[in-house]
C-alpha cells in the first residue's frame, strides 16, 4: 500500500505483489490507516483466539465423554 500511495500505479503493485486489483483494494480497505505493528495485532488476537476455541472444545469433549461413562452402570 505504501509503493501505491508512494504514487506507483495500482496495476503494477498488484503485478509485483502477485494479487489482484481486488485484493489489494480489498486489503487496502481494511488495513489502509494501519502500521504494520497495528495490523499484526488482530492477526495475534486471532491466533490466540483459535488456541482457545480449540482448548474448549477439548474440554468439552472430555467432558462429555465423561457424563457418558458416569451414566452407564457397571
Amino acid at each position: 500500500m505504501k509503493e501505491q500511495e508512494a504514487g506507483a500505479k495500482t496495476a503494477d503493485v498488484c503485478r509485483k505483489h502477485g494479487i489482484s486489483d481486488a485484493a489489494f483494494y480489498k486489503y487496502k480497505a481494511k488495513y489502509g490507516g494501519m502500521e504494520v505493528s497495528d495490523a499484526r495485532k488482530p492477526k495475534a488476537l486471532e491466533d490466540e483466539n483459535a488456541k482457545l476455541k480449540k482448548l474448549l472444545a477439548e474440554s468439552m469433549l472430555d467432558n462429555a465423554i465423561l457424563k457418558d461413562v458416569a451414566s452407564k452402570k457397571w
